[in-house]
């Protein structure tokens, strides 16, 4: 003999999630049983009446799991896509993190220039203290086509750091813009959800 356990672990097994489909068929066969030994015809059509209505009920709970099966593969491929957005996200994040990490070496080599350059200027100040001599010329000449390639080189420079600037700026407003995609999906998300948890409890009813 099963003690009352045992009976209750045996009937949740076999009736799935609990929703009554083990007791619904049970009454089913008894229904028909009784049906196939009604006596008299009224009693024949009550449990006729009675089966239709085990049916419905079974029909019912088998409509009611469909919906539920359907909304849980919905959710699984809006997670997806969430999770597929943020590996997006990541990535956009990763390449703007190498974009500044860039920047910051241009802008240490401008100030190194910048530094080379003051350097330069006031040694052409001390030079020109000094009367003019063959190899001070020589010097200052070779000074000014110095200084004339280091200003090249931060003129190029500033352009460079001006064009990631701006490529920053628009690396920061496709990320602004991916941010508030992804917030305006979950808010659709989380309102579809209440929606269909709306109809799930007027279908209750």
């Amino acid at each position: 003999s099963f003690s009352s356990d045992e009976v209750i672990r045996k009937r949740l097994l076999i009736d799935g999630d609990g929703a009554g489909d083990d007791r619904r068929i049970n009454l089913l066969v008894k229904s028909f049983i009784k049906w196939c030994n009604s006596g008299s015809q009224e009693e024949g059509y009550l449990q006729y009446q009675r089966m239709l209505s085990t049916l419905s009920q079974c029909e019912f709970s088998m409509g009611k799991t469909l919906l539920v099966y359907d909304m849980n593969l919905r959710e699984m491929e809006n997670y997806e896509k969430i999770y597929k957005d943020i590996g997006k996200h990541e990535k956009i994040i990763a390449a703007a993190h190498e974009k500044i990490s860039e920047c910051k070496k241009q802008i240490l080599q401008a100030k190194r220039i910048r530094k080379n350059r003051q350097e330069y200027d006031a040694l052409a100040k001390v030079i020109q203290h000094h009367p003019d001599r063959h190899e001070t010329l020589k010097q200052l000449e070779a000074l000014g086509k110095e200084l004339q390639n280091l200003s090249h080189i931060k003129e190029n420079v500033e352009d460079k750091l001006e064009l990631r600037r701006k490529q920053f700026h628009v690396l920061l407003s496709t990320i602004h813009e991916l941010q508030q995609t992804l917030e305006n999906d979950e808010k659709l998300s989380e309102a579809e959800e209440s929606q269909e948890t709306q109809m799930e409890a007027e279908a209750k009813q």
